[in-house]
């Protein structure tokens, strides 16, 4: 299994046109964080998970040609707002794209994106076909995904499990029960926004502490915020097995 860190930041965490603060003003790649989003190869398909408002750019800049399907953690913009450009993908490879993702979520796309969901026939437009998760484990094509739903404050929010990997983001908050699905996954990326609490968000410590319990052999931070830090102050923080992911870091699983 080959994963890419698409993007490791959000929309609290992108440098402030003026800011002057250490993050902003950093010359460090680590320190460009676009929206939080994974590519990954697995047994022979290539999965997106999130189009935030930067999926174009992230596709272009790893070279992505090939994909064969979409999941989605939520609805909020910053996972979905770059919908739109996988008409490129209709365009390459003459089919529709499978979407995964739970009700309200397709229910928010189709109110966002409306035209790609009327009976128009306009040609160009983004070609999607929609597939419900609802909490069970569910394939894509003949590989089986587990989704762990998570709490994002109070809205549920999708991680997934590709055999020995576990990505989740947006969450301050993972039950018993959702804890064991994870359990026994040699990688793990889990959200950490801040040093500081936050009412939607694990914290560094919290991240950490989660981790501590999960016991991956390897764990990544990412849909850092603004206020995380520099990676490399902040990855002296941080126990042996565990990193700041970035964008573009490759792993092979």
């Amino acid at each position: 299994m080959k994963v890419v860190f698409l993007g490791t930041g959000t929309s609290q965490g992108i440098p402030v046109i003026g800011c002057k603060c250490e993050v902003c003003s950093s010359v460090d790649y680590q320190d460009k964080r676009l929206r939080a989003s994974i590519y990954i190869e697995y047994e022979g398909l290539n999965i997106v998970v999130d189009t935030g408002p930067d999926f174009r750019q992230q596709m272009l800049r790893e070279r992505i040609n090939k994909l064969d399907a979409v999941l989605f953690t939520h609805a909020h913009k910053d996972h979905t707002a770059g919908l739109d450009d996988i008409r490129s993908f209709n365009f390459l490879q003459k089919k529709d794209m499978p979407l995964f993702a739970r009700k309200e979520v397709q229910e928010q796309l189709k109110r966002e994106f409306s035209y790609i969901f009327t009976e128009s026939n306009y040609p160009g437009i983004p070609r999607v076909e929609l597939n419900t998760l609802d909490g069970s484990p569910f394939k894509v094509s003949e590989q089986t995904i587990i989704p762990i739903e998570v709490m994002h404050y109070k809205l549920p929010v999708y991680g997934f499990r590709f055999g020995d990997f576990t990505y989740i983001t947006d969450a301050n908050h993972i039950s018993e029960e959702e804890k064991e699905k994870i359990k026994g996954s040699k990688v793990i990326v889990l959200n950490a926004l801040q040093k500081k609490s936050h009412i939607s968000h694990f914290n560094l410590d919290e991240a950490l502490a989660l981790m501590e319990e999960l016991k991956p052999e390897k764990g990544y931070l990412t849909h850092l915020g603004h206020y995380m830090g520099r990676h490399i102050e902040v990855s002296k923080e941080l126990p042996d097995n565990v990193e700041i992911a970035w964008d573009g870091l490759q792993l092979v699983i």
